[in-house]
């Protein structure tokens, strides 16, 4: 029985990371975390693009129009919905994460998901880098080895 797996390679890849500016100081750990798993899997600098939206709410909709543009082998998505004291959090935090699972089906590409969901500042920053490590790092490498496994499964991309 055949087993298929992914590695996180990024040798001629193209990636695109999107990142929600709410909660900047937080999501800005997690894109330097993307960008150091892309190039330390060899992505090439220049084929890495950073777009930043104005919140999570607004990655699907980034997402969808990068994927449709045919650029990119793959997309990480970062941000971080921080619990307050209104239903805010669920309505945000769940809409990002369906329309992005929602925009990977449709366009067929991955999306790593990076976006941090907690209930407190501390939680996000011990996720961005802290002491549970740094969710974009995780998410970028998430990416690469969706996109080597699914070029892999591709019965018209065989060498």
């Amino acid at each position: 029985m055949p087993e298929f797996h992914g590695l996180p390679s990024g040798v001629g890849r193209r990636i695109v990371v999107v990142a929600s500016r709410f909660n900047e100081p937080i999501v800005k750990k997690l894109v330097d975390g993307a960008l150091e798993a892309l190039v330390k899997y060899g992505v090439a600098f220049e084929d890495i693009d950073v777009v930043w939206v104005p919140g999570a709410w607004e990655l699907p909709i980034a997402a969808r129009w990068l994927l449709a543009s045919e650029r990119y082998d793959g997309l990480v998505a970062v941000g971080a919905v921080i619990r307050g004291e209104t239903a805010h959090f669920d309505y945000i935090a769940g809409e990002a994460s369906r329309g992005l699972a929602a925009a990977s089906a449709d366009a067929e590409t991955p999306i790593g998901f990076g976006v941090l969901t907690c209930d407190t500042d501390e939680q996000a920053e011990a996720r961005a880098g802290g002491a549970h490590g740094n969710k974009g790092f995780d998410a970028a490498v998430a990416t690469l080895e969706m996109v080597d496994l699914l070029n892999r499964l591709d019965p018209d991309d065989a060498d």
